[in-house]
Order: C-alpha cells, then structure tokens, then sequence
C-alpha cells in the first residue's frame, strides 16, 4: 500500500553547501540518500515529497559536514499481509515468477500460481501448463496476495516478498477474463432483477 508518512532523518550537508541549506538541497540530500531505500517500520521510501523543519546543525568530531535533522513528507510503499495487489511478471525461473509490485519485486512461486503443473520454457521465458494453454511470461499482468514478507533493511535487494495466485479472483490477468466471459455465458452469477 502507498502511503503519505510524516518522517524526521538527519542529513548531512557537504562543506561545499553550506552557503546553501535551503529546502530544496536538504530535500535533494533526502532523495539521494533515502529513495529506494527499505525500512520495517514504513516499508521503501519511493520519493522525498516536502521538507517541513530544518532543525539547528550540529558538527561531529573528524567530520566535515554539518547534520541537521529534518522533518519531511515521503511516499511511501509497504506491502501489507494478505494484501491483494495488481502486478507485472519481470522474470520467470524453473522455481516460479518474479512480479512488480508498486517498486519492489515478489516471488510466485510456481506452487502457488495454479494447481496445474507448469514446465519452465527458458527459450520463451515462460512457466507453461502441460494439462491447457495456460502460459505465464515476463510482461504478463496478475493478481496476487502477498502472503510472507520479510524485509532487510541493510540490504533491500535481500528483502523477501512471498505471493500465492491459487485463489478465486487471483491468477493472469488473461485467465481472469477468460473465466469472468465462461461464468456468464453458463449463466452463473447472473443475477436477475424484478
């Protein structure tokens, strides 16, 4: 989920700067050091948005900047548990699918996409079923729930984000479509009005 969150960080402004501590460097000092970066608390910090307070600097002993702390607006994405999200397949593996979502990656694996078996086809780079025409490939839009999460801080590239399509309303884009068009022309979940 996005979320708008309120934050206070210090930053440090390079010697070169210090003629310069406005809003607008601080906030650039921000983006650079924060953007792209995960934390527990409030998920991966997508954009620096407003910088409210510029707190007084300090100097550090045997360092040539001078930090201040800040208080700023971020945006902010942290994937809930049990989330449903929307998402776009960016590499597939003999063990499953990788899938955007919002700006980190989650993995399908190839159990928890369906209950067909699905063979790895590296030269198409899609998980393809042996059982129907199913196929999922890199670029293929679905809809999943985020079922394990374990994020790392120092190293967010490790964070882990687990995903399961084997649920109704869940799976390809496609497959969606194809079984919402099947249900109505059998007439289920029609319902008819007086």
């Amino acid at each position: 989920m996005y979320k708008r969150v309120r934050l206070t960080d210090t930053v440090e402004v390079p010697p070169k700067h210090l003629a310069d501590v406005s809003e607008t460097r601080v906030k650039a000092l921000l983006q650079d050091k924060l953007e792209g970066r995960m934390d527990e608390d409030v998920g991966s910090v997508v954009s620096v948005i407003d910088v409210h307070d510029i707190g007084d600097g300090a100097v550090l002993p045997n360092r040539p900047g001078v930090y201040y702390e800040v208080e700023f607006d971020a945006l902010t994405y942290d994937p809930g548990m049990q989330e449903v999200v929307d998402g776009t397949v960016v590499e597939t593996v003999e063990f499953g699918a990788f899938v955007g979502i919002g700006p980190v990656d989650g993995l399908l694996h190839v159990s928890q996409i369906t209950d067909e078996y699905l063979n790895f086809d590296g030269a198409n780079q899609q998980l393809a079923s042996s059982d129907s025409d199913k196929t999922l490939g890199v670029d293929d839009a679905v809809r999943v729930r985020i079922v394990t999460k374990s994020i790392d801080e120092r190293n967010p590239r490790d964070s882990k984000i687990g995903l399961t399509a084997k649920q109704p309303g869940l799976g390809k884009h496609e497959w969606l479509e194809s079984e919402r068009r099947r249900r109505e022309q059998q007439g289920e979940g029609v319902v008819e009005e007086d």
